[in-house]
């Protein structure tokens, strides 16, 4: 008695089309060559700091004082990217809203990832901002600010830090 095997190979051919169709990724139609963004910069307004940069999920960035901006220099290394990891450039196709492209770039870090810049500042995520809208790194250590679209340090405490007025 022989099988046909017309079965099998139908139900392997659909597995192998359902693989290929989830590795295009969400959102590409096939018109952009160079792909989804791979990074996403957004002008967002977060607390009392005012318009700062997040990213697609709405996570505030950030620069850090001890890097350079002219020319572009990362001094954020080693054990200090597991507190702040960079915003790495994956590909060249970096979506804006808010920010203006002229001053959005990219500076090859020391193990060789690129870096997004923005007005030549390296930016930033900060690991202990868990939820879109905290801002939990803002003014660490004197050192580390939200950056604004124009590449500035945000001025003002965190959202939901607790101020005190001066005197006794």
């Amino acid at each position: 008695m022989t099988r046909s095997r017309t079965p099998a190979l139908a139900l392997t051919a659909a597995a192998g089309l359902a693989f290929l169709a989830g590795c295009a990724g969400a959102g590409s139609t096939g018109t952009d060559p160079t792909g989804p963004a791979a990074v996403t910069l957004t002008a967002t307004t977060v607390g009392d700091l005012g318009t700062v940069v997040t990213d697609a999920s709405g996570m505030t960035l950030y620069r850090f004082d001890q890097d350079r901006n002219s020319p572009p220099a990362t001094n954020c290394t080693g054990s200090c990217t597991i507190a702040w990891p960079p915003v790495l450039a994956t590909s060249s196709n970096v979506a804006l809203s808010g920010v203006d492209r002229s001053l959005v770039g990219t500076v090859t870090r020391p193990d060789g990832n690129r870096q997004v810049t923005i007005a030549g500042w390296p930016v930033y995520r900060f690991a202990q901002d868990t939820a879109p809208g905290q801002a939990n790194g803002q003014g660490m250590s004197g050192t580390w600010f939200a950056v604004t679209p124009q590449g500035g340090k945000a001025a003002g405490p965190p959202p939901g830090a607790v101020t005190y007025g001066g005197g006794y």
